[in-house]
């Protein structure tokens, strides 16, 4: 059974989210620092770590930041910010999805599952290794989950990779966010359209950064997005 890690110091949300896992049938077990919650997940088990942002002794942030040296555990940010600079800094540190309290307990558990889901699911497509296929000054291996433009690795987190190889597969093809979300969001999460345009976002800065000049991703007003390879 799936085991949920809930890093939170504010006892009536750790109380309120606990209940709510573990009556939809899910293990939960909680912690009410940032170190602890590294301890925990770095001693096996945890499947998701709902981690609040503002802990008394690491905010959120440094405990992604140090969680992704040694674990891709999934992470959903609970704040009481709704800044874009937050989500944008999140997703860059390798966080999965990001939840402004207040919110409801039933609306965080259907996050949960919808990660759970997604890491259940092997990436299609051939291993590492032979598995690279070119896309125009671009190639992708779906197998290692890995992407190089003009011959240089990109370093993505799993859901700018996701977002990229699936534009990728169809080149100048407009994909609508509710498209680029059933690739590999969840469909479920109500705040997926800002949850695309902020990867897309984090994804051509590390585009710019690789050399991608002008900007290989199109927007298309009201539509989606598309890739010139």
């Amino acid at each position: 059974m799936p085991t949920i890690l809930v890093a939170d110091d504010e006892p009536a949300i750790a109380e309120a989210l606990l209940y709510a896992l573990r009556s939809e049938g899910l293990e939960a077990e909680h912690c009410l620092l940032g170190g602890q919650a590294l301890e925990r997940v770095r001693a096996g088990g945890i499947d998701v770590l709902v981690l609040d942002v503002g802990l008394p002794d690491l905010n959120g942030f440094d405990v992604c930041r140090q969680l992704r040296g040694f674990s891709e555990v999934p992470v959903i940010f609970l704040t009481a910010r709704n800044d874009e600079i937050d989500r944008v800094l999140g997703l860059e540190l390798g966080g999965d999805d990001y939840v402004t309290k207040p919110f409801s307990p039933r609306e965080l558990v259907a996050r949960v599952r919808a990660r759970l889901r997604r890491s259940a699911v092997p990436a299609a497509g051939e291993s590492s290794g032979d598995g690279w296929v070119e896309r125009g000054e671009f190639a992708v291996d779906r197998g290692g989950h890995r992407i190089r433009y003009r011959g240089q690795a990109l370093d993505l987190t799993r859901y700018e990779f996701v977002l990229l190889e699936a534009l990728l597969q169809r080149p100048g093809a407009i994909l609508s966010r509710a498209q680029l979300m059933d690739r590999g969001w969840d469909s479920d999460a109500d705040s997926g359209d800002r949850t695309v345009d902020t990867h897309v976002k984090t994804l051509r800065a590390k585009l710019r950064a690789a050399g991608a000049e002008p900007d290989p991703i199109r927007t298309h007003r009201g539509l989606g997005y598309a890739i010139e390879a």
